[in-house]
């Protein structure tokens, strides 16, 4: 099985990316592939954008990304209560090519902050909008006061009661 996981934040240290990789690790007789946000940045999508440069190919790769995997492990950044901008402008421009960008592809729904409510908002947008553009969203899980609660060092969740609940959602989704 092929993992494909990425934090949907541009951040170099981004907290959503080592839950994601985390999460994937815990798949067993993986192969996982890590997508960095960064690799796909593009012009603010607008149809003026479009019109100019048409369809981008960092949307087109990003695409092909998501269509090599047979599972996805996504983590939200939350700005505001809402998507990261980098991560929003990618999802516009493939779109624009593809409306179900996700491919039907079974999805584990992460987010974390630093925060007491761990990006429960975005959390919530995502699972409400991301199945109409093709995720069947298996299991969902969010990681509060990331400091507090994730090892950097060892890169895996230190809370062991919340460890304990992501690796039980992960062995449910195992096929």
């Amino acid at each position: 099985m092929k993992i494909v996981a990425f934090g949907a934040s541009p951040s170099k240290n981004s907290i959503n990316k080592k839950l994601a990789t985390y999460a994937a690790s815990l798949f067993e007789n993986a192969e996982v592939e890590v997508l960095d946000l960064n690799d796909f940045s593009m012009p603010i999508f607008s149809v003026d954008a479009e019109a100019g440069i048409g369809q981008h190919t960092l949307a087109q790769s990003f695409l092909d990304k998501m269509g090599s995997a047979d599972f996805l492990v996504v983590s939200l950044a939350e700005n505001n209560g809402n998507f990261s901008v980098a991560f929003k402008n990618i999802f516009d421009w493939c779109t624009r090519i593809q409306k179900e960008i996700f491919q039907n592809k079974p999805m584990l729904l992460l987010a974390t902050s630093p925060g007491g409510r761990g990006g429960i908002t975005v959390l919530e947008l995502a699972k409400g909008a991301f199945p109409r553009f093709g995720a069947e969203v298996k299991g969902s899980f969010s990681l509060p006061n990331f400091d507090a609660n994730f090892d950097t060092e060892k890169g895996q969740i230190s809370n062991l009661e919340m460890d304990a609940e992501l690796k039980k959602m992960v062995r449910g989704l195992q096929y």
